[in-house]
């Protein structure tokens, strides 16, 4: 990894992000709040760390939400009334900037 990747992050990786935001924005009004408002909720609630994973998911709900919308199916039908929990049915195996810290905490306190 170069020094100007290190210091602003991978351009293919902020052009595929950007390709995603262009697909989010395309889609039906219902399903676009939805998916910016599940994006948030990721972002809020403790996030994934590696590009791979997030790209992976959140290119899986574009599919999803792409697919659902062309059979005319509304969002919950998709992700259940229990969006949070879809969501973090979706991270599960994936670690989370929640994690790394809980990890770092402990490798912390237990050096003492």
């Amino acid at each position: 990894m170069n020094m100007m990747e290190k210091m602003i992050g991978s351009l293919e990786n902020k052009r595929e992000w950007k390709s995603m935001e262009a697909r989010a924005k395309a889609l039906p009004n219902e399903y676009r709040k939805a998916y910016n408002a599940i994006k948030k909720y990721m972002w809020t609630s403790g996030c994934l760390t590696d590009w791979k994973d997030m790209s992976r998911i959140f290119g899986g709900i574009l599919d999803l939400f792409e697919e659902g919308a062309a059979e005319g199916r509304k969002v919950t039908d998709l992700t259940g009334e229990d969006v949070a929990s879809f969501c973090d049915e979706l991270v599960k195996d994936a670690e989370t900037w929640h994690d790394k810290h809980r990890s770092k905490l402990n490798d912390t306190i237990g050096r003492s």
